[in-house]
């Protein structure tokens, strides 16, 4: 068992190291720069319907088992579901208020 191990290993690592055709090898650099630039644009309360994000985000803290963030952001039918579940025992709040502080939830979204 031990000499087929050996013979395989000498002939996997043997075969493959050495080339049986010329090889060339190029080296092409070339310089690149390229700058981008991003613009943020806050949320203004205006071009929200006059939400807040951090009102909305208070009220997930305070309020959010009963879901009235949802409520407040205009998501009315999951502002029901979270106040008959109570946010679904907190899961589904502590979800909203992490999406919030991130910034994927939010007036207008």
């Amino acid at each position: 068992m031990n000499k087929f191990l050996l013979l395989t290993f000498l002939l996997l690592f043997s075969t493959s190291s050495f080339a049986h055709f010329p090889v060339t090898k190029q080296t092409v650099t070339e310089n690149v720069s390229t700058v981008e630039t991003a613009t943020i644009t806050p949320v203004t309360p205006l071009a929200s319907g006059g939400k807040s994000q951090v009102a909305a985000l208070l009220l997930c803290f305070f309020l959010g088992g009963l879901g009235i963030h949802r409520f407040y952001l205009g998501d009315t039918w999951q502002g029901i579901v979270q106040l008959l579940t109570f946010g679904v025992f907190g899961i589904w709040t502590l979800i909203d208020f992490i999406m919030l502080c991130t910034g994927d939830l939010g007036p207008g979204w």
